[in-house]
């Protein structure tokens, strides 16, 4: 459903203070822990995070601005899996934890030595990953950032588009940042420290299938379909 004008307005205003303040938040995390402004990669990073943020997010307001409303909300919500509450608390603490370890690592006491071209790399691998997050937006109306079904929206199995090779490729393109972002920095200590969060997203995917297989009509039919999760013949 098209939202009113005024509804609209209301929505981007939203949409442009949640940005602003998530890009001003992960500025002073990666340069407060860097100890400097001196740092090429963070900068290249925050201006690629803002220039997806943003474009992604004016694009989701053109086509499908019930789901901005949905990526917009709270991550503790009504409706959403208990057991996903409590993940959400622990995740955050680790995502934190990473960047101050990327920045403490690659800008303040310089641990790490990554090559130029091990930084280039990384770059890439963060505009394949966003590129497969809007294929995955662009696909899955309910793609919402919290595990819920969403009744009130219609909620229906997807098996367009991404859907039709990986069962989770939004996780697939945070699997793709997660190698990128830190090779980007120019932190190897956040590439391995990364590992947990991979592993913590795939606990999440498998629990998610769990909720999915027994409360979404089809899904079951869909994952015996398409066998793979995050990586074609890998997993």
């Amino acid at each position: 459903m098209t939202p009113s004008p005024d509804a609209h307005q209301a929505l981007m205003r939203r949409f442009i203070r949640r940005t602003i303040f998530y890009l001003l938040f992960l500025g002073v995390v990666l340069f407060g822990s860097a100890g400097t402004l001196r740092w090429p990669g963070a900068w290249i990073y925050l201006w690629l995070t803002a220039a997806m943020s943003f474009g992604g997010g004016y694009w989701l307001a053109r086509h499908d601005p019930g789901l901005l409303e949905e990526r917009l909300g709270s991550l503790i919500q009504r409706g959403q899996k208990g057991w996903d509450k409590l993940f959400m608390v622990p995740m955050l603490a680790i995502w934190l934890g990473w960047l101050v370890l990327m920045g403490l690592d690659a800008g303040r006491y310089h641990w790490s030595s990554v090559p130029l071209y091990a930084q280039a790399l990384g770059f890439v691998l963060l505009c394949l990953a966003s590129y497969l997050v809007w294929l995955t937006l662009r696909a899955n109306s309910f793609a919402a950032p919290v595990i819920k079904i969403q009744k009130e929206r219609g909620h229906k199995v997807v098996s367009t588009g991404p859907y039709a090779y990986v069962r989770h490729p939004m996780y697939a393109g945070v699997l793709l940042f997660i190698l990128g972002a830190p090779l980007l920095l120019g932190s190897w200590w956040g590439l391995l420290a990364g590992a947990l969060i991979i592993v913590l997203i795939g606990v999440r995917a498998v629990l998610e299938e769990r909720m999915l297989t027994a409360e979404l009509e089809g899904y079951a039919e869909y994952a015996e379909r398409v066998r793979y999760r995050l990586v074609p013949r890998v997993w």
